[in-house]
């Protein structure tokens, strides 16, 4: 077991791991750490505490200090030579006519490098523009492109339900989501009503996924024959998953009814899997394919 602790350099960024030494660090200090792009400020988010040795990447290197006085200081004024920064940049890109959205500036703590994160349809030749922004700086410059997720969880925003987007504010990494949640959560397919503010699928489907595959091995699928606790056969007309009620059609006195039970009311073969008879047709599955996101990892740190 190895001691360390875990630092941020971002709000919802990833959590890397740094050997405390003998510093009484606790949750929310401010730390200097070196870091692969050089000596930078983050902020702990636990308490020292033991993980296994194979969940800590080799060399696993110590904390510099705990912040002081003097380098919170810097580090403020680092943030407001990054606004700067970003207009600069954005001017330098206006005057090569680079098709790229420039969404963030950073300094390293250090000054060492200035990192600009943009998106952009493809590659873009930036040669030029760095040699500019490298005579403005006088420092390392690095450009780094990133995807439309990256970009929200950057500038932050609000999300249909009326809170601040889960990728700004908790969620470290993004975790992979697709269109068969959607479907298992009775969602309407609907492009608009199931994509985030970033134009890729929403990715709370994920937090209530284990939940709907749970509730759903429960039920029968709409359409399916089942037989009732009162001796009645009938096919699903509708499912309630959240309550568990089930809406059966079923034939009296050679009438059709529609009758409501509970899912412990009704004989059926359990599902392992949600049926697909609601299948989408092929035009429709492309349009929401393209949803999905296969950016599995953040480019940010």
């Amino acid at each position: 077991m190895t001691t360390v602790i875990g630092v941020r350099f971002r709000t919802a960024g990833k959590i890397y791991f740094f050997n405390p030494l003998n510093f009484p660090i606790k949750k929310g200090d401010n730390v200097i750490v070196e870091t692969a792009r050089g000596i930078e400020f983050g902020t702990v988010v636990g308490d020292p505490k033991e993980v296994p040795d194979d969940k800590v990447i080799q060399p696993l290197k110590p904390v510099i200090r705990i912040a002081n006085e003097k380098d919170i200081e810097q580090e403020k004024n680092n943030k407001v030579k990054e606004k700067d920064a970003f207009k600069i940049c954005l001017e330098k890109i206006k005057k090569h006519g680079l098709e790229m959205k420039l969404i963030d500036a950073e300094y390293t703590f250090d000054n060492n490098k200035v990192l600009f994160y943009f998106t952009a349809d493809g590659r873009i030749d930036f040669r030029e523009l760095v040699k500019d922004l490298a005579a403005v700086f006088k420092t390392r410059i690095e450009l780094r492109q990133i995807g439309v997720r990256d970009e929200t969880k950057i500038l932050g925003g609000i999300g249909i339900c009326g809170r601040p987007l889960c990728c700004h504010t908790h969620l470290s990494e993004f975790i992979p989501v697709s269109i068969k949640m959607a479907k298992e959560q009775n969602l309407s397919l609907n492009p608009t009503k199931i994509s985030g503010v970033c134009g890729r699928l929403m990715c709370c489907l994920k937090h209530e996924q284990d939940t709907y595959e749970d509730l759903n091995r429960r039920l029968p699928g709409v359409g399916d024959f089942v037989t009732t606790d009162d001796g009645l056969k009938g096919t699903v007309a509708s499912v309630n998953v959240l309550r568990q009620l089930v809406k059966v059609v079923v034939e009296e006195n050679d009438e059709k009814e529609i009758h409501e039970y509970k899912a412990e009311q009704l004989k059926f073969k359990r599902r392992h899997n949600k049926n697909n008879k609601n299948d989408l047709s092929a035009e429709e599955l492309k349009e929401l394919k393209k949803l999905e996101s296969d950016e599995g990892n953040s480019n940010l740190e």
